[in-house]
């Protein structure tokens, strides 16, 4: 095992001795070796275990042969489209492209084709007739059932169809991925790796499963959307490695996918030894001279601590694709890291963040899921705590302690996302006080989401009253301490459930504190989320009722205007909106009043004024405006809230 880079071309496949590779893995991704890149972690890992790897990474899916780099591989292909679903990188929820791509050399756009898993496979399918091929990643893990696209407004088939695979890889994989090739390398045919935690396969009989639960058939679904609710719940409520079972999904012609249960959450020994593999931590040196990969920036400094999430959020798939047992690693691994980091020519000083997809995550939520696995009937802080949540940073505080005291660190930031329900829930307030005191940068981000109860039930967020306590509770602290810092807190507009009311009502709450968000989030309907399954079904499938959906782009841009309602070229849609719900009265001159009339309003306020119809053709560019109004009109941006 050595810690140079992966080869990337034959010649360096040749330099290092070989004359073919065990397994070419093909990325939609440029080749960061670095373990905030799954592709990264697979690889290492099989090397670990003493297989030969070489990369192909954002290969041209417009030239057959440019997946034939290193000829064909002796055990299989592994495919992933990369660290983002390729969809999501390449649009905005407008379904406008975007302008970079942060995982290509300079930022680049167009490295990577649409839809890159089906891409890339049928490529390798149509060069390589019978060579397995092994599907991962996030776009693979989350479209690895049938599935609503957005991008389309289609209901699509499993993922493992339309690219001719054998076999998906799904969640972070790692013993999967070398149960696989330990199977491979004994000469086991792929089609007869039906039996391995943690993956989707196909087949037509189904006869040897005595466990597994029989979801509705894709035509059924595609017919009848609330099928698809009923299925995706039975989905969800089976993503537990000790109770998950395995799911059938029947298609037409005979043929059926079938999802083993999820592998087992990793120890905190095997996540050491993951995160403790010779990365070299940097992009490959190739892309040096197209000024690198810009989504170094983000991760070189910062140190994962955990995977998994038990905050159940219904717009997010962590559920689907880490699950909701927290995994960590030891002390030990992440101060190795840290000290190791501190020695590299370009550090500065700060950790820029420590954490994971919830920093202050760091064990599972209660006592008995690693013996008996998460609860299918309920969620550990939704709709508030349960009984048996352990809600204690002390494990984290001693952590961030240790990271800070290192020699060479000047500062630890927390910028991954706090869940400040499970902040409230903890009794002792050290972590909090900590948490100001060393490891924020002025500004701390949370996501409240909203402030409308009904909107955060189906967000699966707790209510705004959680939140009004955490922003309090901040302020106290805050003032204890002398400091000057505030709260961003991540608004999203247009969620299911959320209408025009809703949305003005926000818009009112802000208007009291007298602040204007630089960011609102438009729901992004992305596949394997609760949310999702709502926007296109219309129903709740928790508990069968109707849902209001808003699916007009029109709409939509009112309801994201009224949360940015100071922005002068926002006026003219934040005053359709009020009109059309009847709020006349927050048109005017009295300081409840969101906008003025139109005929008095000041030439500085009419100064950029867009036309909202732009919205409808999808035309409007995202910017942020500064300085527009004048001073004394000018919301506070530093107020705490």
């Amino acid at each position: 095992m050595s810690g140079r880079f992966l080869p990337v071309s034959k010649s360096e496949m040749e330099a290092l001795g070989w004359d073919s590779v065990d397994f070419v893995y093909v990325s939609g991704d440029a080749y960061v070796d670095h373990p905030s890149f799954g592709h990264a972690i697979i690889t290492r890992l099989l090397e670990a275990h003493g297989y030969r790897i070489g990369i192909i990474a954002q290969p041209d899916w417009r030239e057959a042969d440019s997946i034939a780099l290193f000829g064909e591989p002796k055990l299989g292909f592994l495919v992933s489209a990369g660290n983002m679903d390729s969809m999501v990188n390449h649009y905005y929820v407008s379904k406008r492209r975007r302008e970079e791509d942060a995982y290509t050399p300079g930022g680049r756009i167009g490295a990577r084709p649409d839809r890159a898993t089906i891409v890339y496979s049928n490529l390798i399918r149509k060069k390589y007739k019978k060579v397995p091929i092994i599907l991962g990643g996030i776009e693979a893990s989350l479209r690895r059932m049938a599935h609503y696209d957005y991008w389309s407004d289609s209901f699509r088939r499993s993922v493992l169809l339309d690219s001719q695979a054998d076999l998906i890889s799904y969640g972070m994989g790692e013993k999967s991925i070398v149960e696989i090739a330990e199977a491979l390398q004994s000469g086991i045919d792929i089609r007869d790796l039906c039996f391995v935690p943690g993956t989707v396969y196909r087949t037509r009989d189904i006869s040897g499963i005595y466990d597994g639960i029989r979801l509705p058939a894709y035509e059924e679904m595609k017919a009848e959307k609330r099928r698809y609710g009923e299925s995706f719940l039975i989905q969800q409520k089976n993503t537990d490695p000790f109770t998950g079972k395995t799911l059938i999904e029947p298609y037409g012609d005979g043929t059926y996918v079938v999802q083993n249960p999820p592998q087992k959450p990793l120890t905190v020994e095997e996540m050491d030894d993951i995160y403790g593999l010779p990365y070299e931590r940097i992009y490959h040196p190739s892309y040096e001279q197209e000024g690198g990969i810009p989504a170094i920036k983000e991760i070189k400094f910062s140190l994962v601590s955990n995977r998994g999430c038990f905050g159940g959020c219904s717009f997010c798939a962590l559920t689907f694709h880490q699950g909701r047992i927290v995994q960590v690693r030891s002390h030990d691994s992440i101060l190795k890291e840290a000290r190791a980091m501190t020695q590299e020519a370009d550090f500065k000083g700060y950790i820029h963040d420590v954490g994971g997809p919830t920093a202050d995550f760091r064990a599972p939520s209660c006592d008995k899921q690693l013996r008996f696995g998460v609860c299918q009937d309920r969620q550990c802080l939704f709709p508030r705590p349960c009984g048996n949540l352990r809600a204690d940073h002390r494990d984290y505080l001693e952590l961030l302690r240790s990271l800070r005291a290192l020699p060479g660190v000047k500062k630890v930031f927390v910028r991954s996302g706090i869940r400040f329900d499970y902040v409230m829930a903890d009794k002792d307030d050290t972590f909090f006080r900590e948490l100001v005191s060393h490891h924020i940068s002025g500004q701390l981000k949370v996501a409240p989401e909203h402030i409308s109860d009904r909107v955060l039930y189906y967000m699966g967020k707790p209510e705004h009253t959680v939140y009004k306590a955490f922003a309090d509770r901040y302020e106290r602290l805050n003032k204890k301490l002398g400091k000057k810092q505030y709260l961003v807190p991540y608004l999203m507009s247009s969620h299911p459930g959320s209408t025009i009311q809703e949305a003005v009502a926000l818009a009112e709450y802000l208007r009291d504190l007298g602040y204007m968000p630089e960011q609102v989030q438009d729901f992004y309907p992305t596949p394997s989320t609760l949310s999702t399954v709502m926007y296109y079904t219309g129903i709740d499938p928790r508990d069968g009722k109707q849902v209001y959906v808003c699916r007009n782009p029109h709409e939509k841009a009112m309801q994201r205007a009224l949360i940015q309602y100071r922005e002068p070229k926002k006026y003219e849609l934040v005053r359709e909106a009020l009109i059309a719900v009847g709020r006349e009265d927050l048109i005017g001159f009295d300081r409840k009043c969101l906008i003025r009339p139109r005929h008095q309003r000041t030439e500085t306020e009419k100064k950029g004024q867009g036309k909202s119809s732009l919205y409808q053709k999808g035309q409007k560019k995202k910017k942020t405006i500064r300085n527009i109004h004048r001073k004394k009109e000018r919301p506070k941006q530093g107020k705490q809230i």
